[in-house]
């Protein structure tokens, strides 16, 4: 096999809609999912020799990911205007280079951002799961508010935990995140000084904005995903006949609900 040939496999592992193209892309948000898992799961935990051993496998397995992607790309220098490009580096670079101070627990998370750069996956997932087409809308507004949440505890506990000593630990950081995002402000848990007072006005602020986003999914009527081939509107009620915009007469696919 020449190295022609070999970039051309690599593309259609990570491009191609062959059978173990989209296996392998299943494999690799499986990889995503484990990998925001470990990132969850030890930032409650002390270090020890078995997790930073699991730091340097996972770091391994991103880098090879991430050197994977940049071969295949038809073009390389542009993956660096993708901020999915920039977290994977980051990732790598805390997973393989741990910063003393846990302060590596903060540029991991980045790598939660990825879940949303990755368009052709939503395409898959759409294609391939009726349960993600009827509740897409719900779903991506969850996770959303999840990395979110995730994201606003890694910036409290970082910026506050050598400095507040009510924040000791990331479940305080998250205490405190939920707290604010909700409004709710009990006030056993403040961030003191003007940095403390933005990350406050910051969770706030957008938290807000991404509750009323996920209860707007959730109230709103369920919409299914079927652009009317006459003026484009993508998202029509489940049992429309005619498209609103134009009364297009629509042929969208029944899986049989009652």
């Amino acid at each position: 096999m020449t190295l022609h040939d070999f970039r051309l496999a690599v593309r259609r592992l990570y491009d191609g809609a062959t059978p173990r193209g989209v296996a392998f892309r299943y494999g690799l948000l499986a990889f995503d999912i484990a990998t925001l898992l470990f990132i969850v799961g030890t930032s409650f935990l002390p270090p020890t020799p078995v997790v930073e051993v699991l730091d340097v496998g996972f770091g391994v397995l991103i880098l090879i990911d991430f050197a994977a992607r940049l071969y295949a790309s038809r073009g390389p220098m542009r993956e660096f205007g993708r901020l999915a490009t920039w977290t994977d580096l980051v990732a790598i670079v805390s997973f393989l280079a741990p910063l003393p101070g846990e302060g590596a627990g903060f540029l991991r998370i980045l790598r939660t951002l990825r879940a949303f750069q990755d368009y052709q996956m939503l395409t898959r997932l759409r294609s391939d799961s009726s349960f993600f087409r009827r509740h897409e809308e719900v779903v991506i507004a969850v996770a959303r508010l999840a990395v979110f949440i995730f994201v606003m505890t890694a910036i409290v506990y970082e910026t506050q935990h050598f400095r507040n000593p009510q924040i000791a630990n990331y479940a305080d950081a998250l205490y405190f995140t939920v707290t604010a995002l909700t409004t709710t402000g009990f006030g056993d848990i403040t961030l003191p000084g003007t940095l403390g007072r933005m990350i406050s006005v910051v969770i706030m602020i957008f938290g807000v904005t991404l509750f009323f986003n996920l209860a707007r999914a959730l109230i709103s009527p369920n919409k299914v995903r079927f652009p009317c081939p006459t003026c484009g509107l993508q998202r029509h009620d489940a049992d429309a006949v005619h498209c609103k915009a134009c009364g297009t007469v629509l042929n969208i696919p029944d899986e049989g609900r009652d």
